[in-house]
């Protein structure tokens, strides 16, 4: 949204015009040469594929897999499933698809797309915006509310380190183990605009924030956790890519579920108030570290639980609002998929995320 469009009303109308319990994906992923297992162009499989959910995107061996708007999480993850396998089909022979949050050999920076907004990005932000091979599961949440879809935001924040944890899997960076369960927030954050998105108290001051940022042109708000005021969505954006599309459905449904059970609350009256960014930030450095094996704070009281135990009660409060059980997220966090990533190990592990990208 530009500038001039940007007023708390105009911004008001976006978020109230969508359709209550929509859903929407986007998925970033990798095109690496077979044998050396380095990124390779995408440029060329994006033009054979000939479809706008199907786009390039900045560095120039990935790309982004858009879904449609959706009532249900499990069509949308369908659609995802459609685009890997179109990208996989597409590919030559000597390279293929991958869903890594990171790049587990390349050493960064990599070559940027040849895009108009990739030379943008590079003009603005120099080398840092090349070593931003990194890539994440979007989930574009509707509310169909403006007051909902701020209320959400407001109690989604909190749960931001838990649902990182539940999706972490990027410990590798340069063929070495970083000790991470997930590095990407660490490169990311060369970027501005970053990891916890501050407290927005009305959308009045979202848009004073929103203009002040913008002055007439389209800004780059990478929190991991966004209002989108081009599409009126909740954009969730902590969550790394999973390697195989039955995980991103497990993570798919608990956060639909998660989104219902948090606008029940809100109309209910029962949201608790937002929590200082800071500490949010404590736990969300908790839970790249240690992922679901690690411990977070109550972030009123500074009482310590464990992560895994505070994602079971999660599961089991959101579960009521799901489309049958969520007994395949339960799986995630009994046996988190980074332990077998870090198994593996950097060079193993290349061949095999080739094998599971699509079914």
């Amino acid at each position: 949204m530009h500038a001039e469009e940007a007023g708390p009303h105009c911004v008001r109308s976006v978020f109230d015009r969508t359709v209550a319990g929509t859903i929407g994906l986007e998925e970033e992923v990798l095109l690496v040469r077979r044998g050396t297992w380095l990124p390779a162009p995408a440029a060329d499989v994006v033009a054979e594929i000939g479809d706008q959910r199907v786009k390039q995107e900045l560095p120039s061996c990935q790309v982004e897999i858009a879904t449609s708007v959706h009532m249900s999480a499990v069509d949308a993850v369908d659609e995802l499933r459609w685009g890997r396998a179109r990208i996989a089909a597409a590919c030559p022979a000597d390279v293929v698809p991958i869903a890594a949050a990171v790049h587990p050999l390349a050493d960064l920076p990599v070559a940027l797309a040849p895009t108009d907004r990739a030379a943008g990005l590079k003009a603005r932000y120099g080398e840092a915006i090349g070593r931003q091979l990194v890539s994440s599961l979007q989930i574009h949440l509707a509310f169909g509310d403006a007051d909902c879809t701020l209320g959400v935001y407001l109690a989604l924040r909190d749960l931001l380190p838990e649902l990182a944890a539940l999706a972490g899997a990027a410990p590798f960076v340069a063929g070495r183990d970083t000790g991470l369960c997930s590095v990407r927030p660490i490169i990311a954050s060369e970027l501005p605009r970053q990891g916890v998105p501050p407290i927005i108290a009305s959308w009045k001051q979202f848009a004073e924030d929103l203009e002040w940022a913008v002055r007439g042109r389209e800004s780059e708000w990478w929190w991991e956790l966004r209002p989108h005021s081009r599409y009126g969505t909740l954009e969730l954006r902590v969550l790394d890519v999973q390697a195989t599309s039955d995980q991103t459905e497990a993570i798919v449904r608990f956060v639909s579920a998660l989104a219902a059970r948090l606008t029940d609350l809100y109309r209910r009256g029962e949201l608790p108030p937002p929590a200082p960014t800071w500490r949010i930030a404590e736990n969300r450095w908790a839970a790249l570290r240690y992922g679901v094996r690690g411990e977070l704070l109550d972030l009123r009281t500074g009482a310590t639980r464990s992560t895994g135990r505070c994602l079971y009660d999660l599961i089991d409060a959101a579960e009521p609002y799901a489309s049958g059980d969520l007994d395949d997220v339960r799986a995630l966090v009994a046996d988190p998929p980074v332990e077998q990533l870090r198994a593996l190990g950097p060079h193993k592990l290349m061949p095999w995320l080739a094998d599971v990208f699509t079914p």
